[in-house]
């Protein structure tokens, strides 16, 4: 075997690996994700304040992963903060189960455990995307992140399956989220075999002073990031402020009686195979025709609001599928951009900012949803698209400023 073909092929065993482990983990979280609007509906929390709960979430998993991100570069420890993170979500998602039969306490348990499980993803993200995009830089930037986000949507379709099954055999949410403990720890034991399988595989040591260069802190290192970087982060984070939470979605699935709450994780799991689908397609497309295939996020994400919130059980489908199909392509080709526009060295701080521009996006978009998707949908399709016009302005511009 040739030097060229051994590195795709150790390559390719990373990507794979990972995206198992990826697998496991979102069975756990994305199982859980599929019925958080049912779950929080049952414990008397506001439409208003589960839009706002899970905007934060999403904001704590993106937001926190710059210190995370910085640190991780500084240190060069991307197997170990990986692996803890991991085990925060293994562990707080299936405690879940606990809230319903907590009576008061229920409610303010689940938002606790919620926003611990995006701590969980804030902690491991960024290294992971790093030992990704160091394997995915010899099988295609795209075609590397696309498959590992396929894998992991896999796993997103199997999770909220499970739990339907669980949920219409039992009839209770408790016995549907105790069973995410079985998938959460076998994610664990896949990330520690393969740990054991690669014990090099951490960034080379002459990688490192470039990461650590600049004051000490996490703030520093930004303004050594390229000014395309901003500008296409700016853009990604205009498209997400645009994206409602699933949560919401679900919750007027319920509270307007269109579904009832065991045939939601179906539901969850349609919009994560059309994600998957996304992935694959448009990270082989980003290898083949470069970059400005992200140019097509924004379009579907201005169409979400009119379809998933409206009066009809057939649009509302349809709506979810494109929500799925939006958050997979800008879940997957947009990091492999962000590893193409930065330095190998600050790719974890590079991820990091990049999510904590996003993460305030997420809340203003859970937040818009959840506020006005029972009461002005006209002003929210209205505000969406503008969003995702000035979204696809500042994606357009980043891509013309790259040589």
């Amino acid at each position: 075997m040739t030097t060229d073909a051994a590195a795709r092929s150790a390559a390719w065993r990373v990507v794979l690996g990972l995206g198992v482990v990826s697998l496991a983990a979102d069975m756990v979280y994305e199982g859980a994700r599929s019925v958080t609007g049912p779950l929080l509906a049952s414990l008397d929390v506001p439409m208003v304040v589960a839009g706002l709960v899970t905007g934060l979430g999403e904001a704590v998993a993106l937001v926190l992963r710059l210190p995370f991100g910085a640190r991780a570069d500084r240190a060069g420890r991307y197997w170990p903060t990986t692996i803890a993170g991991y085990g925060l979500t293994a562990v707080g998602v299936p405690l879940l189960a606990l809230t319903p039969v907590l009576a008061s306490g229920g409610a303010a348990v689940a938002c606790v455990l919620l926003l611990l499980e995006r701590f969980g993803k804030a902690v491991r993200s960024p290294s992971k995307s790093v030992l990704l995009a160091r394997a995915a830089e010899h099988v295609g930037m795209g075609r590397g992140f696309g498959v590992h986000k396929a894998l992991d949507q896999v796993g997103a379709f199997v999770g909220p399956l499970l739990v339907a099954a669980v949920l219409a055999t039992t009839g209770s949410l408790v016995p549907s989220l105790a069973v995410l403990a079985v998938p959460g720890a076998l994610a664990m034991v896949l990330l520690l075999v393969m740990r054991r399988l690669a014990p090099d595989d951490e960034p080379p040591a002459d990688e490192l002073p470039h990461a650590a260069a600049g004051p000490r802190g996490w703030l520093a290192p930004a303004r050594d990031l390229p000014r395309e970087f901003w500008v296409f982060a700016a853009g990604a984070a205009a498209v997400g402020a645009g994206l409602a939470t699933f949560a919401v979605i679900s919750y007027h699935l319920v509270d307007d009686a269109l579904l009832r709450p065991a045939a939601v994780p179906v539901v969850y799991a349609g919009a994560m195979a059309a994600a998957a689908v996304g992935a694959l397609v448009v990270g082989a497309l980003h290898d083949r025709l470069g970059p400005r295939v992200v140019l097509v996020v924004p379009l579907l994400v201005a169409a979400v609001p009119p379809l998933a919130f409206g009066a009809t059980l057939p649009a509302v489908l349809v709506g979810v599928a494109v929500w799925g199909l939006a958050g997979g392509i800008l879940d997957s080709t947009v990091k492999a951009r962000v590893a193409e526009l930065v330095q190998p060295g600050r790719r974890g701080t590079a991820y990091g900012w990049f999510a904590a521009v996003q993460g305030v996006a997420a809340v203003v978009g859970g937040g818009l949803a959840g506020a006005l998707a029972a009461d002005a949908l006209g002003v929210l399709v209205a505000v969406v698209a503008g969003l995702q016009a000035v979204a696809f302005a500042l994606l357009a511009g980043a891509d013309r400023r790259v040589p």
